[in-house]
């Protein structure tokens, strides 16, 4: 139809741009569809954070306790995102990630019926373990479906949906509380609607593209140049990622994640307790301070891509990205004990938030660094790096408070943190990547 020979070598960046605009756009659909997916993710997620305040005095929980049962999402999530990554590679990101939102959906309705902290950190589990896959198969489908040139906006794509997701989750989940008086009946009524998105997902993704119903001869010209010329640089130069590389992803996201984990787990309750927010007024900051994170994970992505058009060595546009975000986050962590003013305090929380969120490039490394066969497993270590933050953030945070009774040393330990999320990142080697 198109009269493409789909054997010809990649054209270049503005005849790539060209094609793809002549033909179907299912590409970009299939992370429109992972956005969404990311979003009722978070949403889920964070449910409980929101909730807590509430929950608390139900079941009478101490700090610790919260602590705990905030960390349990996080001992099935890591423990499987190697496995889960590998499982990925070997039966496509398709099933996984259906499977995922059908099983988090079925967690998420189980969680409004506990009865105390013992079965609620079990439920937490459960959604841990459903969850994992998402990010990996994203990762994944990011290798299969992009461009080299495209993959930081893909990347940001994805997980732009998880500051939304918080956001948007805040106010839900309040809303939903407020509105049938029951934080369970919100819980069942946000899982539910997780369910019926897993049907979604297996209608419209797909594993091949040349599978895929609405992918044109053009555009699949264009995924299928891409495709080949990776893997004849491949073939002339295996492309393997280095231990120092994957050693620097491993700290650069461990740290990036103590921060985001933190704030997504206690977040929520330094408004309440530090701040003095009732329930509404922390469900409306909350939507403001992690929107603000969804622009900014947008923002680094299409930066990068676009200095990339014109040029410009990707080692240089992601370590200028990730090493802004991490001094910008550094700084605001240190400010914020002396702002007094609870708005303006929510002020430098969104700035906060819409640095951070540069570290959503942190999804496109896997499909940079990694051979195509190994992407899903990259991406699960990765993951599984930023779990293991998720573990210990929410049990440190809440030892921290209950030792000090303020926040103050938490902000500087996120401070912390923030350092040695710019150390990984500036750590990661390029080099073999910059000729794809």
């Amino acid at each position: 139809m198109s009269g493409l020979d789909h054997t010809h070598a990649p054209q270049s960046g503005i005849g790539q741009a060209a094609t793809a605009s002549a033909g179907t756009t299912v590409r970009w659909r299939i992370f429109g569809i992972v956005f969404v997916l990311v979003v009722i993710n978070l949403i889920d997620r964070t449910a409980l954070s929101i909730a807590m305040p509430t929950i608390a005095k139900e079941f009478n929980l101490e700090p610790a306790m919260q602590g705990l049962i905030l960390s349990a999402f996080f001992w099935s999530y890591a423990a499987l995102q190697i496995p889960g990554g590998w499982l990925i590679d070997r039966f496509g990101p398709r099933a996984l990630i259906t499977g995922a939102t059908i099983g988090w959906g079925i967690f998420q309705s189980i969680a409004g019926l506990c009865t105390g902290g013992v079965t609620l950190l079990l439920s937490r589990i459960g959604l841990g373990a459903a969850e994992a896959p998402l990010f990996p198969a994203g990762a994944k489908l990011n290798s299969i479906w992009l461009s080299p040139k495209e993959r930081g906006r893909g990347a940001v794509l994805m997980d732009s949906g998880a500051p939304l997701g918080a956001a948007f989750g805040g106010v839900i989940i309040a809303w939903l509380i407020l509105a049938f008086g029951s934080w369970r009946t919100a819980f069942v009524v946000a899982g539910v609607a997780t369910i019926l998105l897993g049907y979604l997902a297996w209608g419209y993704l797909r594993d091949n593209p040349a599978e895929h119903p609405g992918v044109d001869a053009r555009e699949l010209a264009l995924i299928e140049a891409s495709a080949a010329n990776a893997t004849s640089a491949e073939a002339a130069a295996p492309k393997q990622i280095s231990p120092r590389s994957l050693s620097a992803i491993l700290l650069g996201r461990m740290s990036w994640a103590m921060i985001n984990f933190g704030l997504l787990t206690w977040g929520p309750s330094y408004l309440a307790q530090a701040r003095g927010f009732d329930l509404k007024q922390m469900g409306g900051a909350t939507f403001v301070i992690f929107l603000s994170g969804m622009f900014g994970s947008l923002l680094s992505g299409f930066l990068v891509d676009k200095l990339q058009e014109k040029g410009l060595r990707r080692s240089v546009t992601y370590k200028i990205a990730l090493g802004f975000s991490g001094l910008g986050v550094m700084a605001s962590f240190l400010a914020l004990p002396e702002v007094a003013d609870p708005v303006m305090a929510v002020a430098l929380l969104s700035v906060t938030l819409f640095l951070l969120y540069f570290g959503s490039l942190y999804w496109s490394l896997p499909a940079i660094l990694a051979p195509r066969e190994k992407v899903g497993i990259i991406g699960g270590a990765m993951n599984f790096a930023g779990s293991a933050s998720g573990i210990a953030i929410p049990i440190i945070t809440g030892l921290i408070l209950q030792a000090t009774g303020t926040y103050l040393m938490v902000l500087y330990f996120f401070a912390a943190c923030a350092a040695l999320y710019v150390i990984g990142s500036m750590l990661i080697d390029f080099q073999d990547a910059e000729a794809r």
